[in-house]
């Protein structure tokens, strides 16, 4: 196992970060499961785990405690908030209120007393970027949280959140969490260059595009990603977007064939190499998948093999534009490009 400094903080990080957004309904992962692939995940080297509240309504966080119980001081632990848990509108967004009993609610699931990187799991357009700014430093200042970041935010709003903690003398996102793989590369654009400018440290979500590129989906077989089971548009070929994945995918695995190395250490490999990644986080369900992925932790891809990727999908460019999460709002609400 490799390890980084996770921007500017210090903080020794592994390439690889165990994400467990699959422990509990969403991958139908038992405690036990998740015990298991913790404990080989920590024995393997990875240092940080990474889940968030509204992964199974808060399962994966108590199952994350528990599977950690014994072993905290081992473990750089991560985790979010923002996104809704449950129907009441202000249990939600990026408010001091929400966040202050959002992160009660994680660390009683988590059974400790604080995590070490608590990440806004989106970005909320309903509040400032003061408001979060400074609920998050009094926060760090409690000793509730060690440092905080971002995720899947655009481009500007890093930028924007970054002169806002200057401006009111706040501390600021020191990570940032976007998604990025082989087939969705838009984020070499304009998000890891401003990553870089700031220095922050960047964990790379879904390097494996959700299970397009861990060789559950080819030509002419059955589609056995868990994905598929609740998001069949999304690996449905009859769709343009699916289809040039698909060919997208054939092409890489034959470039992963001639250099000696599975589609999976291909596609992490790819993620890890980019000199503003810091580690790309992997969501096993089984301890068979922890181990086919573990098998990349090393992997270090030559420049010929870079130059062929770039030849099936260009710097850049993202296959499936319609699954991106930075968005901004207006694009998306025909009412806000009207008024």
């Amino acid at each position: 196992m490799q390890y980084r400094t996770l921007g500017r903080t210090g903080v020794q990080v592994s390439t690889l970060v165990l994400g467990a957004m699959n422990f509990g309904t969403i991958g139908r992962t038992t405690q036990d499961d998740a015990t298991a692939i913790v404990d080989a995940a920590l024995d393997a080297g990875i240092n940080l785990i990474d889940t968030a509240d509204m992964y199974s309504d808060g399962r994966s966080e108590e199952m994350v405690g528990k599977a950690i119980a014994g072993r905290r001081d081992d473990v750089v632990l991560a985790t979010k908030a923002t996104m809704p848990m449950g129907e009441d509108r202000n249990r939600r967004g990026s408010s001091r209120r929400w966040l202050v009993t959002a992160l009660e609610d994680s660390l009683r699931r988590l059974d400790v007393d604080h995590v070490d990187l608590y990440q806004i799991h989106r970005w909320d357009p309903t509040t400032s970027d003061e408001e979060t700014l400074s609920a998050l430093t009094d926060l760090q200042r409690a000793g509730k949280i060690r440092y905080f970041g971002s995720s899947t935010f655009p481009a500007h709003r890093i930028v924007q959140a970054q002169w806002a903690a200057r401006e009111n003398h706040l501390s600021r996102y020191v990570t940032e969490q976007p998604s990025y793989s082989i087939l969705q590369r838009g984020i070499e654009a304009h998000v890891l260059p401003v990553t870089e400018q700031y220095g922050l440290g960047v964990l790379v979500w879904s390097p494996l595009a959700s299970g397009w590129l861990s060789g559950a989906v080819r030509e002419g077989r059955a589609v056995t990603t868990n994905r598929s089971a609740f998001m069949p548009e999304r690996f449905d070929t009859t769709i343009p977007s699916n289809r040039a994945r698909l060919d997208a995918v054939e092409q890489l695995a034959k470039i992963a064939e001639q250099a000696g190395l599975t589609l999976i250490q291909l596609a992490l490999g790819f993620v890890t190499t980019h000199p503003a990644v810091t580690s790309a986080i992997i969501g096993p369900r089984t301890l068979e998948h922890l181990h086919s992925q573990l098998a990349a932790a090393d992997t270090a891809l030559s420049a010929d093999v870079l130059d062929a990727i770039d030849t099936v999908v260009a710097p850049g460019v993202d296959l499936a534009p319609q699954e991106k999460y930075d968005t901004p709002p207006s694009l998306l609400d025909p009412t806000l490009r009207r008024r």
